[in-house]
């Protein structure tokens, strides 16, 4: 092997690709990252076995050729060079590296021990406007749950409903459902979300579209030269629709500003009772108030004013209340809820094809 590439577009590949190595793994060449020349490319792989990323680079190749070379060494290397042409040049498991000034040699494991994900054959594919995934994705993901103790909850579920595409996650304490499009084909996958995480940071405010594929055992996103492929989750989703209450008897329509300023300093005041805050919507007074208390620190309530339905208050925790807040980008939530033991709901008029719900604390 032997070519010329530039040293911006191999460092931002680098970046990529190299994060889904995995240096503790049993099998020391999923720490490596794979290079190989394709079609007048260089292609730059790596994989922990559950997530695949590749990047395709246009270069000036010589010689064909593939490699696997020290993932974190390799990005940091590349990204420690200046600006310019750099050739590539594969001896005996070695690969050297030569600009100008620098001449280095990389240990390599020769190219055929790296794993390859299975190829996806007669799946079904979908494509989607990369800006409104990208902001489906962001406003959903962070919901997902971190136990690895109920697997299903780890994963981002991508769902079609009555001829639309759904994408929603959920930890059981909270949910985020987001309409995505209108769906041509049916979907029902669920992707676990720290694929989701690194798609996220592919998808570039430059890219236009998305496209998925995907049979029963995994799903391949492309992102202009990016392909990342994951494993799919096993198992079946909960019927999380059933959550959602048809009516209200308690609603209050505040600034999204204003709601997120009173739930931060709340907070400050919750950290000694694991973030549990009381929120009341007062009819008569028209507004919306957050107490907390902390025996050590003392006691604090917010107001803002709301356009106030009926009366109540509910006890919510105060992270998962600013993480559902900030995944609006409305200017005006609704916050909606029955009583103090029934899931809360904050929705906007604005983005009616988004919806997050909260499970209250007991009081």
């Amino acid at each position: 092997m032997k070519l010329q590439v530039t040293q911006e577009n191999l460092a931002k590949a680098l970046n990529t690709v190299a994060r889904v190595a995995n240096s503790r793994g049993t099998l020391p060449i999923l720490s490596n990252v794979l290079l190989k020349t394709i079609d007048h490319r260089l292609s730059i792989a790596a994989t922990n076995l559950d997530i695949a990323i590749t990047q395709y680079l246009g270069s000036k190749i010589e010689r064909n050729g593939a490699i696997t070379v020290p993932a974190r060494l390799m990005q940091d290397f590349i990204s420690s060079l200046p600006e310019g042409v750099l050739e590539l040049e594969l001896n005996d498991n070695k690969l050297r590296v030569t600009t100008d000034q620098y001449q280095s040699a990389i240990n390599g494991i020769a190219a055929d021990e790296f794993p390859v994900m299975p190829a996806i054959t007669g799946g079904t594919t979908w494509a989607v406007p990369a800006a409104d995934f990208k902001k489906g994705l962001a406003q959903t993901v962070f919901a997902a749950s971190n136990d690895d103790a109920r697997p299903v909850l780890t994963g981002v579920y991508f769902q079609s409903r009555d001829g639309d595409l759904f994408v929603a996650a959920t930890d059981s304490y909270r949910l985020s459902e987001k309409k995505l499009m209108r769906a041509k084909k049916e979907v029902s996958l669920l992707v676990p979300a720290s694929a989701i995480q690194d798609l996220l940071r592919i998808i570039s405010d430059s890219d236009e579209e998305v496209s998925a594929t995907h049979d029963d055992q995994q799903v391949s996103f492309k992102v202009g030269d990016v392909t990342l492929v994951a494993r799919l989750i096993e198992g079946n989703y909960p019927d999380y629709r059933k959550l959602i209450p048809a009516k209200f008897a308690t609603r209050a329509k505040v600034a999204r500003d204003d709601f997120i300023n009173i739930a931060k300093v709340s907070s400050l005041f919750a950290r000694e009772s694991a973030g549990s805050i009381t929120i009341k919507v007062d009819s008569a007074a028209k507004q919306v108030s957050i107490n907390a208390v902390a025996s050590q620190l003392g006691e604090n309530t917010a107001s803002a004013e709301a356009e106030v339905t009926g009366d109540g208050e509910i006890t919510l925790n105060s992270r998962y209340l600013l993480e559902g807040l900030g995944a609006f980008s409305a200017g005006t939530i609704e916050f909606c809820f029955n009583g103090k033991l029934e899931p809360c709901v904050l929705r906007s008029s604005e983005s009616p094809d988004f919806l997050h719900i909260i499970m209250p604390l007991r009081s």
